[in-house]
């Protein structure tokens, strides 16, 4: 059996798959940054173990007899320390070196374009895109909240909280997003805000959860609120070019484009993205992914283990 493991800003998911491509264990947990606090390293060793353990037990097996297993963790590749203790943290869990350590985007790109070449753009908490072409490979975004990560989630929902502060002030009309964050987020007074969002320190994942809010508004007709989605979906696109160009492809090349993560089930993003490819002078073959980026892992694991899957893993009867 096969297991993969795709880690994330939110949540990790865990899956075993057998030879025949059919699905016999799955789990979730919590997020396996590294970079969660000083005790980051230790959550996600905790997290993993008891994920892979789950996984396994409902797969009727356990870590020691796994063929191979394939990890996607978030900042691997990004931090000479993070990176060699994450490559070291499977051994302690599986008992075997039977496994490969990789950044969580090679995760959404085999599960949506099923190891083919193209390109696939993550929006989850982050954002980040990464493609292949011809045995080349590149990565675009991906630089973290901070200064980067447009289009994220992260990133809508700071500009919504903006767009909040405008509200309040009367820079911007009031519209919906001003009652809907006042009811979401419990505020007494629009000044609340700073103590909610900033005195009470709220981790990376609490602060992406307001752009659920964003979409909220703008269900309900904040047009400002709906400018910001779709300037996501802008953001994601030019990360996908900026791969294209990257990876040498052709200027008259159709390059397969395909998404992960939970800002793409916003239909106001994808069709922004989708458009914004479109668009442009070189062509894209834009499509829905073929499966999750905890399948592509699994996918990652068997070719690794020479023994690559015919399809993508579906659910036993």
């Amino acid at each position: 059996m096969y297991l993969g493991v795709d880690g994330g800003g939110t949540k990790t998911a865990f899956t075993v798959v057998d030879a025949s491509g059919t699905l016999r264990g799955t789990a979730d947990g919590p997020s396996t940054s590294p970079a969660l606090g000083v005790h980051g390293m230790d959550t996600a060793r905790t997290v993993l173990r008891d994920g892979v353990t789950a996984a396994c037990r409902q797969a009727g097996t356990d870590p020691t007899r796994l063929k191979y297993a394939y990890f996607g963790l978030p900042a691997h590749g990004e931090s000479p320390r993070l990176t060699e203790a994450l490559d070291a943290l499977p051994a302690e869990i599986l008992g075997h070196d039977r496994y490969a350590v990789g950044n969580d985007m090679m995760c959404g790109w085999a599960g949506s374009l099923g190891l083919a070449d193209g390109i696939n753009v993550i929006s989850g908490t982050g954002s980040m895109a990464y493609g292949v072409l011809r045995g080349r490979e590149a990565r675009t975004g991906g630089w973290g909240e901070l200064f980067g990560d447009e289009g994220s989630a992260y990133w809508i929902a700071v500009q919504g909280l903006n767009l909040f502060t405008r509200m309040s002030d009367g820079r911007t009309p009031p519209g919906p997003l001003h009652a809907v964050l006042r009811r979401r987020l419990a505020l007494d007074a629009d000044l609340d805000l700073v103590d909610v969002m900033l005195l009470g320190r709220p981790g990376r994942t609490a602060v992406a959860a307001v752009s659920r809010y964003v979409s909220e508004a703008a269900a309900e007709g904040d047009a400002h609120c709906a400018r910001i989605l779709a300037r996501a979906g802008e953001e994601l696109a030019a990360l996908a070019r900026a791969a294209r160009h990257a990876l040498a492809a052709a200027p008259d090349e159709v390059v397969p484009v395909s998404w992960s993560g939970g800002v793409f089930t916003e239909e106001r993003v994808r069709e922004a993205f989708t458009d914004a490819l479109a668009a442009c002078p070189e062509p894209y073959d834009t499509r829905p992914p073929l499966g999750t980026p905890v399948v592509g892992a699994a996918l990652l694991a068997a070719r690794l283990a020479g023994e690559p899957l015919n399809g993508h893993p579906s659910h036993t009867d």
